[in-house]
């Protein structure tokens, strides 16, 4: 192969990347790509100052949220990171708003899902939220527009929690003898809210969810899960969990707090 043929092929080679890389839209703070940004027939990207003009309430807190790093530029338009998510907006500008012109997040999670391709597939698991069946979306846990994308108040642990909380209200308590897990880590110390293969989207289905933080306690001698246990307490406990797991074995049943005994027995 000549030098000017191979020099050609590397050229149209470059080129296709350059392209194809001006096309991505990268979310920087996750480190994730989206290759098809959303659509909307007929539209153009009019860029997010444009967007400001109406939605001030939206965009004067935008800067600091996680998904202010998404970046699709385009020397034309400028920043356009809110059509990253909405699609492009001049339908929408020249309509004077309304729901019809532009996408909205809240109605599917597909939008997300162009980022979160992992959550697609915990959405898929046997047992979450009811995400996909529209039930519930994204937007009902996550605020994308201010802080880190979780809603509720405070610190992000609590904001987790509490968003937790708002629907799970038989939880919230007030107990006198709380699970230090929701206190110290939160609902997602024992659950993932996305999916998992377990009832109650629990990180796991047995006593090896306990022992994440409670294996200290057990001492060690008797075989549990494939952690060992001993002593009093230890021997007791295996003999008990062949008739469950530690909390459907009458024992600590009120895992989420107890208002009578500190070791959560209902």
């Amino acid at each position: 192969m000549s030098l000017k043929m191979r020099w050609s092929k590397t050229t149209v080679m470059l080129g296709g990347l350059a392209a194809w890389g001006f096309l991505l839209v990268s979310c920087i703070t996750v480190d994730r790509t989206v290759v098809a940004p959303p659509k909307i027939a007929g539209a153009q990207y009019v860029g997010s100052k444009t967007c400001a003009q109406c939605h001030s309430d939206t965009v004067d807190h935008f800067a600091g949220a996680t998904h202010s790093k998404f970046a699709f530029s385009d020397p034309k338009v400028g920043d356009t990171s809110c059509e990253a998510c909405h699609g492009p907006g001049s339908a929408h500008v020249e309509a004077g708003g309304g729901a019809g012109s532009i996408i909205n997040p809240r109605k599917s999670p597909e939008t997300c899902f162009q980022c979160h391709l992992d959550k697609r597939g915990q959405f898929s698991l046997p047992h979450t939220h009811p995400v996909m069946s529209g039930k519930v979306t994204c937007v009902d846990c996550h605020d994308v527009h201010q802080g880190e994308a979780v809603r509720g108040g405070g610190a992000s642990l609590a904001n987790s929690t509490e968003t937790c909380l708002k629907c799970h209200t038989q939880q919230a308590g007030p107990y006198v003898y709380e699970h230090g897990a929701i206190r110290e880590e939160g609902c997602t110390a024992c659950h993932n809210p996305h999916g998992t293969v377990n009832d109650k989207m629990l990180l796991a289905r047995d006593a090896n969810l306990c022992l994440r933080c409670h294996l200290s306690t057990m001492g060690a001698g008797v075989n549990i899960g494939g952690y060992r246990s001993g002593g009093a307490h230890g021997n007791a406990v295996g003999s008990r969990l062949s008739e469950g797991t530690c909390w459907s074995a009458a024992c600590h049943e009120g895992v989420h707090g107890s208002n009578v005994n500190a070791s959560l027995r209902p």
